[in-house]
């Protein structure tokens, strides 16, 4: 009953037309930052020690920019619901997509490293524009609430993409390496991995980050490409995400070096709109400011 309930208020929410929803956008967003003041100890803490030449003016800029951007995002997710493969495509826009496709060509897989940065739920509509027979997997957390979980599952989904929990990549990825599957595998790599999972710190935002290191592992193991996806917010509703690749031989480099360069490139693209990054998550409890350590 309430999975219906839920699902019949996110297609309501899904069909109102993209200037009417940003109207939406704007007043839910005085609700979140001024009357609700949802995380904004965290999200303030986070970019203080993030961005430490800025001042306090600067920093309440880029909160107040984080939090509007936050409640457009939150809406733009909610289109998944309905909206058309053919207006998808007008508003997130792949780019580079030919140099992917001659790799999946070449029969090879690419892991994909991506960040909770700009509009993260609509790259799951990236198989309207790969090559006819690759396979679109997205690596999730299950979120507790089997509800929400299923309904954002069944959005994520709906242009083809398949949809792995976490705990269950190994097992999949073993799978389609034995049936020689060609796919393209989005891996959002940079959660705060638990205290006693920790086995690398390196330099991330001002800050001596622990990281996640399984991406790197599934790459040289399996013999997978390393991409990265830079994304960019053209404006309102409108995205290009660039498929670069990150290193011609990862399976070459040195234990964490994948890793680091991904770390890099994703610090570069938050540093050049710090607002489309996902401050409210405590991504830094483990970790310790550079100028502490």
């Amino acid at each position: 009953m309430m999975y219906h309930l839920l699902s019949f208020l996110l297609k309501l929410i899904s069909y109102i037309p993209f200037r009417a929803l940003y109207v939406l956008s704007d007043g839910l967003y005085y609700i979140l930052y001024y009357i609700i003041r949802y995380r904004r100890k965290i999200v303030r803490k986070n970019l203080t020690e993030s961005f430490p030449t800025l001042k306090g003016k600067e920093i309440l800029q880029v909160e107040k920019k984080f939090y509007r951007y936050f409640t457009d995002q939150v809406l733009e997710s909610c289109k998944m619901a309905t909206i058309s493969p053919e207006e998808m495509k007008k508003h997130m826009k792949f780019t580079n997509i030919e140099a992917a496709n001659a790799v999946f060509k070449e029969g090879k897989t690419i892991a994909l490293y991506m960040g909770h940065y700009g509009n993260w739920e609509w790259i799951s509509s990236i198989p309207l524009w790969v090559a006819e027979g690759v396979t679109s997997v997205q690596i999730y957390h299950k979120l507790r609430n089997d509800n929400t979980n299923r309904l954002i599952l069944n959005m994520r989904e709906r242009f083809g993409a398949i949809s792995v929990e976490m705990r269950k990549t190994a097992r999949y990825i073993t799978e389609i390496s034995h049936t020689n599957q060609v796919s393209v595998i989005g891996f959002i790599a940079d959660q705060s991995p638990k205290k006693k999972e920790v086995r690398y710190f390196l330099p991330f935002l001002h800050h001596r980050t622990p990281i996640l290191v399984g991406t790197e592992k599934i790459v040289k193991h399996y013999g997978f490409e390393a991409w990265f996806l830079d994304m960019k917010r053209v404006k309102r509703g409108y995205y290009e995400a660039e498929l670069i690749r990150m290193h011609e031989e990862p399976a070459s480099l040195p234990d964490f070096e994948l890793t680091e360069i991904y770390f890099r490139m994703l610090e570069k693209m938050i540093q050049e709109r710090p607002e489309l990054y996902l401050w409210t998550h405590n991504r830094f409890k483990h970790a310790t400011k550079l100028d502490e350590a």
